[in-house]
């Protein structure tokens, strides 16, 4: 039996057959336009280096920049009704504040202001006025609109408004496709209302590339679940995800980071992960990447996932490599993709950073003697700039850790030398990011505000939010007896009246795998 993992990057899309939590097989194919038939190429390409048929396959696991994509090039986004309960408050900030104004435009059917919502410790501000509700439905629906993103002042702490309001909009919209925020983001009401519009306005392209993947699994012959990566590096099911797609933001770095501590068994270091276009930088604490502590940005858009905290800079194997006055430059322009056509050493006119890395002795790919008029001092220059970039960016994150080992992943790894002093490159370094996604195991987050003056004080507060991290573990797919708790958070906020603390705790544990063998899956098929 085995899993697979895959990658889908900007460049190459990456597949990985894994067995006994070693790798049988890789394989790398170009990234395609409609990007399914680059992942049906790649895995059926590692299955069969394997000798492992599609029916032996227990699960697939992919990391996917789909989304991510998606809100950056405002391509394929839905437009979206948000409802805000918290009248008479929150008026002086509308939804949207501070978005760009062309993302503005690409989402934003209407704007519901209504009352509702909650104090820190779940208090009513103001009742909920089901009429509002009904007429905002309406209304909505008279303009086509069928995504809703529902906000409520401090719905971690007392989600019972948003619940109400999603049974009275499927009521009168039954089409309609409703995020909630306290379903999405943590605390802070701007960072999880954009965070939810953000999920809303990709419900539609999570139901055709839901549809899409299906289908390449049913082409591929593989009847086993499918999993898409999270940001924090764990799994979600094919079905979660296309209710919460903005929860696959940022997987693929993650995923790289995972992978490279995996197959080198080193559990806290920095990790550099070289693709085509950019290299990402992020470390790695106790086998996870670590945290951002400030809110993420995404597309311009400030929100408050709990994303790695990685660094990305403009050098990969397809980044163009041109004279600015007597300096030898290298990115952010980069050929992407088209790197096997555009590149030098592969009969094409552009000179990209791989070409320097061949001819510099540091890979062996096409052909180095067909790349005319590049000196020597060229390829030193521009292979040093390179080396700088990334050793400056390292620094930056290892910050007062200097000793901090560096794991080399990915296939643009070639741009650095093998002997660079405190880095090394793990065992299937090109593939790292695929072994990440299906080493990926299932997660649970509790993020609130409690008081600890009630009964059982704070010992009762935490033990409550370590069996609802737990709970949402395993509905995420884990195996109960696997789950442990991996991160508590306690910030006292001591801006409110009483003891009030503001808690997040997580639980991870192994993905519930079938252990049916093939033939017993026809026996009892």
């Amino acid at each position: 039996m085995a899993v697979v993992g895959v990658d889908v990057g900007g460049t190459h899309t990456d597949a990985v057959v894994m067995s006994e939590e070693a790798v049988r097989s890789a394989a790398k194919r170009r990234t395609t336009t409609d990007i399914t038939t680059g992942i049906v190429e790649a895995v059926r390409a590692a299955l069969q280096d394997a000798g492992t048929d599609p029916l032996d396959v227990q699960a697939l696991m992919i990391g996917t920049t789909h989304f991510t994509n998606a809100v950056v090039e405002r391509r394929g986004l839905e437009q979206v009704a948000v409802l805000r309960l918290g009248l008479p408050a929150t008026r002086a900030l509308p939804p949207l504040s501070g978005w760009p104004e062309e993302l503005r435009h690409a989402v934003s059917g209407q704007v519901y202001m209504c009352h509702g919502g909650s104090e820190f410790d779940g208090r009513c501000i103001s009742p909920l006025d089901e009429g509002e509700i009904r007429a905002a439905a309406d209304d909505l629906a008279g303009r086509g609109i069928r995504s809703v993103a529902v906000t409520s002042v401090f719905s971690p702490a007392n989600d019972e408004f948003e619940q109400r309001v999603a049974e009275i909009v499927t009521a009168r919209v039954p089409e309609a496709r409703i995020s909630l925020s306290s379903q999405i983001g943590g605390l802070g009401l701007l960072p999880r209302e954009n965070a939810t519009v953000l999920n809303a306005c990709l419900h539609e392209l999570a139901a055709d590339i839901s549809r899409a993947m299906r289908e390449a699994l049913s082409v591929m012959g593989v009847d086993a679940p499918f999993y898409l990566s999270q940001n924090d590096g764990t799994l979600m099911s094919l079905d979660r995800a296309a209710r919460y797609p903005v929860m696959t933001f940022s997987s693929g770095p993650t995923n790289s980071m995972r992978g490279a501590a995996f197959l080198s068994g080193v559990r806290d270091c920095a990790v550099v992960d070289i693709g085509g276009t950019t290299s990402d930088i992020g470390v790695l604490a106790g086998g996870f990447p670590r945290l951002a502590p400030l809110e993420s940005d995404i597309g311009g858009v400030r929100t408050n996932f709990r994303m790695p905290d990685v660094v990305s800079i403009g050098v990969g194997g397809g980044s163009e490599v041109r004279y600015e006055g007597q300096r030898v430059r290298v990115g952010p322009r980069s050929v992407g993709h088209e790197l096997v056509t555009r590149s030098r050493i592969f009969g094409g006119t552009t000179l990209t950073a791989t070409d320097l890395a061949v001819i510099g002795g540091q890979g062996d790919l096409g052909d180095p003697g067909s790349v005319k008029g590049v000196t020597q001092e060229m390829v030193r220059e521009g292979l040093s700039e390179i080396r700088r970039l990334i050793e400056d960016a390292v620094d930056r994150m290892a910050g007062d850790r200097p000793d901090l080992p560096t794991l080399v992943v990915g296939g643009g790894s070639i741009l650095l030398p093998e002997n660079l002093p405190g880095a090394r490159r793990p065992p299937h370094y090109a593939v790292a990011n695929a072994v990440g996604a299906s080493i990926a195991q299932a997660s649970g987050e509790v993020d609130r505000v409690v008081s600890n003056d009630g009964p059982g004080g704070r010992e009762r507060q935490m033990q409550r939010a370590k069996e609802e991290a737990a709970e949402k573990a395993v509905i995420a797919g884990a195996r109960p007896e696997t789950v442990t708790i991996t991160e508590i958070d306690e910030i006292p906020l001591t801006y409110l009246p009483g003891r009030v603390t503001r808690v997040r705790v997580r639980a991870v544990g192994t993905l519930a795998l079938r252990s049916m063998s093939r033939d017993a899956t026809r026996l009892t098929g």
